[in-house]
This record gives structure tokens, C-alpha cells and sequence, in this order.
């Protein structure tokens, strides 16, 4: 009695096969409309997915970045009070490790006035020295000015500048309630200043009110002398602002009290989380409709060669040979479709701001409104684990459900399969 030999899985014949399958002309059934259908709807799904995690991932990072470049990564202060001896705390909280600088700072609200407008001033009383370690402030691209002219003036946000439509060398007027007490309450007291630096965080919420003022100055005009409102501490490393809070409050004296920039911003950074976690699961949804897609192609493909699945198994192919091809069909279309989607969204994530201008450009600009959005542009990072994240997404599915039309071919009879016409 003669031996079958078998063949082995995923031979040549079967790859030739399905690609003869995939490539079906329009007049068998619409074969080929749905592949390309299937195509185009798992591309599409992965770059979505890809550019919406990227997009995602550039705005936290972006978020991060600009709130540890232009504020304290751990904040000291006296709880109703200020810190009288503010140099001798300084100076202990500078031994800690892990401290990279401390400054002290003097804090205040101001109404602001320049060129007939008005607009509200978050007033910092800082020394050069330390603003200079502020990176968001004076490595900024946008910044116009000296820093170094500071002493001879005032420092101001680029929004506020443009609000109150200010440059380089025009005078700003601050009015605060720190002047003489009265029967009436505390006087109101104004205040010109040239306006030396304009900076640009990156946030138009910090960029709108915010203005520098020598600290010296600040004391004055805000009745600190001698003392400050807070201490600002940088870390080599935030993300231990939380170990290393407490340990800088202890320090810092008795009744300090220290919070970290994860106390100011926590509950955003949480919602941002939750909200990358609902998209994500959203967009998942979408890519497993476009896979669908996939089974609808391969049930129609398995109906129009059902003749030739009766004359394949009866030249000798077994059941595993026939779910291979129909297999490769359907996990070929995912493939494909998942490598362009993947490249799309790639460039587009590269690319993004490129993209964003063109759209403004011809969209007649107002696109991106920075009032609105608060940052002045659409960030993206793409990271590694995001690509693999949506590659395997879009693999495992229009993998997996490939199986079910596969096994439905491979299980035909072929006395009944060769009853097709």
C-alpha cells in the first residue's frame, strides 16, 4: 500500500495558491472590492490607533515638560504665614539629596495695563540667577529680549504681551492692593515697569498672566521685605518630588508644609489616564470592526472557490492545507494592512506639524486656536511601545478571526464543493 507523503505546513503551492485567491478578478462575486475594502478599513483603523497614541503620548509629555520647566518641582511655604528666615531655610533644603536648587520666590495678583488694555498679572518675585534655571523660560524658541536686562525691568508672558500688545521696550503698568491701609481697606498701588524679556512656556494659561519681577522689586511693591512668600525647589530628578517632599518640609524648618507639582496637577494627569485608556479601548473597537471586514471577504472568496476546494481535496490536499491558504488570504490582507497603517501613522506622527500648517494654510489659518487648546501646537511623540501596542492589536485579531472562514473551507465536503458553479 503506497504512503501519501504530506507535505509541510505553509508550503510554496500554498502561498501561490492564496495569492491567486487574493488577487480574484471583480466579476467573481465582488472578491476583490471586498479585499480592498478590508484593506483600506484595517489601514485606516492602525493609523488611527497609531497617530491617536501618539498625539496622546506628545501632549502628556508636552504637559510634563512645561509644568516642570516653568514651575516647582517641590514647593515650600508657611501654612498661613511667610517664611521670615527664608535664606537660612534655603540653604538646609540645598543639603538634601536630590535638591538641585532652591530659590525663593515672592507672589502676588496684579491687574496689568499697556496700550489702552488691560489683562490679570501672576506676579513672581525671583533673582536672576534663578530664573536663569528655569528652562521654559529662558530656552524657549519664542523668547524676545535680554534676560539679563532684568534688574532694569520686567519679564512678561508672550500671551500677555499680545494681549495687552506690548513689545521690547514698552512700559507695562501694575496696579496691586498693597499699598496704605485706610478706613477704607488696603490702597491700591501702581506701578510702570519696561518690559526687557517676553517668554513663551508652551502654555498659553502660564504665558497669559504671567510676568518676573527682580525679587528685590517684589518685595517692595508687594510689602514682603525681609521675607518671602514661598521656596522654589527643582529636583535632578521629578519624578521624586513625592519620596522627597516630605523629607524637604521637615528640613525646611518647623511648621513648613511642602506639596509637590503631583499635588497641583494629579487629578488632570489622572483623568488624562483614564481618558488614554477609554480612547484606547475605543479605537481597539474600530480596529476590530475593520478586521471584521476581513471574515465578510474571506466567507465570500470561500463561496466562489468552492469548486475549487472539491477539486484541490480530491487532487490529494488535506483539510490543514486548504485552512493554510484560506488563512494566508485573510491574515495576508491584515498584514499588509496593518504594515501600511502602521507607516501612516508613523509619518503622520513625524511629520504632524508640518501636516497642521498645511491644513492652516489651506483651511485660511484659525485652526489651532492656543486660547482655546492651550499650547500653541499639536505635539506627538511616537513611542515604540505604542507601535507595537497597535501592531499586535491589529495582527491578533484579523489573525484570529481568520481562522473561523479557514475552518469553515477546510471542513467542506468536496462531493458537495464540486457542486458549485
Amino acid at each position: 500500500m503506497a504512503l501519501v507523503k504530506s507535505t509541510k505546513p505553509f508550503a510554496k503551492f500554498e502561498w501561490m495558491i492564496a495569492w491567486r485567491y487574493i488577487r480574484a478578478k471583480r466579476a467573481e462575486g465582488g472578491v476583490s472590492v471586498m479585499t480592498w475594502i478590508s484593506l483600506i478599513g484595517v489601514t485606516l483603523a492602525v493609523f488611527a490607533l497609531i497617530a491617536t497614541l501618539a498625539v496622546r503620548s506628545g501632549f502628556r509629555a508636552e504637559f510634563i515638560d512645561t509644568i516642570a520647566g516653568a514651575n516647582a518641582h517641590v514647593t515650600v511655604v508657611q501654612p498661613r504665614g511667610v517664611i521670615e528666615d527664608f535664606e537660612a531655610a534655603a540653604e538646609r533644603v540645598r543639603g538634601v539629596d536630590g535638591v538641585s536648587s532652591v530659590a525663593p520666590l515672592i507672589r502676588g495678583q496684579a491687574m496689568a495695563s499697556g496700550s489702552g488694555r488691560i489683562g490679570l498679572a501672576d506676579i513672581y518675585g525671583i533673582r536672576l540667577d534663578d530664573l536663569k534655571a528655569s528652562d521654559a523660560i529662558v530656552q524657549s524658541e519664542r523668547t524676545v529680549g535680554n534676560i539679563d536686562d532684568l534688574a532694569n525691568g520686567i519679564a512678561i508672558g508672550s500671551a500677555l504681551a499680545s494681549n495687552l500688545g506690548l513689545g521690547i521696550g514698552d512700559r507695562i503698568e501694575l496696579t496691586t492692593r498693597s499699598g496704605a491701609a485706610t478706613p477704607m481697606g488696603q490702597s491700591t498701588r501702581r506701578n510702570a515697569y519696561e518690559v526687557v524679556y517676553i517668554f513663551s512656556t508652551g502654555r498659553f494659561q502660564i504665558d497669559e498672566v504671567r510676568v518676573y519681577l527682580p525679587f528685590d522689586v517684589a518685595q517692595l511693591v508687594l510689602n514682603r521685605d525681609g521675607v518671602a512668600d514661598e521656596l522654589e525647589v527643582r529636583l535632578d530628578d521629578l519624578n521624586q518630588s513625592e519620596d522627597l517632599k516630605q523629607t524637604i518640609a521637615d528640613v525646611a524648618g518647623p511648621g513648613m508644609w511642602a506639596y509637590s507639582w503631583q499635588d497641583r496637577v494629579g487629578r488632570f494627569l489622572r483623568a488624562l489616564t483614564i481618558e488614554d485608556n477609554v480612547m484606547f479601548i475605543i479605537l481597539s473597537i474600530l480596529v476590530l470592526v475593520a478586521s471584521m471586514n476581513i471574515i465578510s471577504g474571506l466567507i465570500m472568496l470561500v463561496k466562489n472557490k468552492g469548486r475549487d476546494v472539491g477539486i484541490l481535496r480530491t487532487m490529494g490536499l488535506t483539510e490543514g492545507s486548504i485552512l493554510r491558504i484560506f488563512f494566508i488570504c485573510g491574515a495576508g490582507i491584515g498584514t499588509i494592512g496593518t504594515a501600511l497603517g502602521v507607516v501612516l501613522g508613523c509619518v503622520f506622527a513625524i511629520y504632524i506639524d508640518q501636516i497642521f500648517s498645511l491644513v492652516n494654510y489651506v483651511a485660511g489659518g484659525g485652526v489651532w486656536d492656543p486660547s482655546i487648546r492651550g499650547i500653541y501646537n499639536v505635539p506627538a511623540e511616537l513611542r515604540l511601545s505604542d507601535v507595537l501596542k497597535a501592531m499586535s492589536l491589529s495582527l491578533g485579531l484579523s489573525w484570529i478571526i481568520t481562522i473561523f472562514p479557514a475552518r469553515r473551507a477546510a471542513r467542506m465536503n468536496p462531493v458537495e464543493a464540486l457542486r458549485y458553479e
